[in-house]
């Protein structure tokens, strides 16, 4: 069975300012050593490998991967799916989960508020190969509208998160007090 995302809250600990200094940096570039994340960053090696390690231990970074261009492997159709379902029942939502998810054009797959009730982002080879996808996805579940969205060109995709910064403690203002207060 599929395990559905669901947001979660803000992490166990609080991340300082040099976890998110680590964060912004693997984001850029997962390949460096240790030590160049270090150098970075302004740590040595061995506290910066301990910090990956912890922010790999609490589910903050989640892996690492290598980015490829669609484009070059052959996957040139890039199509925004909106799915509309009269059925919103739990037994529903999984198998439908279960089978977006083992559709490996689908490379995104979110459910959504609003007008309707999830979007899904497929890369294809061409219209041909889309044809067969959306045969393939109206054949698998009972679905009341589908709608497909072609991109026409990539203006910006990024896979980097913006880590907010360190949200310092704001000082404590004391109130004002009264010229008879003041008096000794």
């Amino acid at each position: 069975m599929t395990d559905i995302q669901t947001p979660s809250a803000a992490p166990s600990r609080r991340l300082d300012a040099i976890d998110r200094k680590i964060l912004r940096v693997l984001q850029e570039d997962a390949s460096l050593s240790v030590a160049e994340i270090g150098e970075r960053v302004g740590l040595s090696s061995t506290p910066c490998w301990k910090r990956v390690q912890r922010l790999e231990t609490e589910g903050i970074i989640t892996g690492k991967v290598a980015l490829v261009d669609q484009n070059k492997i052959g996957l040139g159709l890039s199509v925004f799916v909106s799915v509309e379902s009269d059925d919103h029942s739990d037994e529903w939502l999984r198998q439908f989960a279960t089978v977006v998810s083992a559709m490996p054009e689908v490379i995104e797959f979110y459910r959504m508020a609003g007008d309707v009730d999830y979007v899904l982002r497929v890369v294809v080879a061409d219209m041909q190969s889309y044809d067969l996808f959306y045969k393939k996805l109206i054949g698998a579940i009972a679905l009341k509208n589908v709608t497909s969205r072609f991109a026409m060109e990539k203006i910006k995709s990024v896979t980097a998160l913006p880590v907010p910064p360190l949200e310092l403690p704001k000082p404590h203002i004391l109130p004002a007090r009264s010229p008879a207060e003041t008096r000794v």
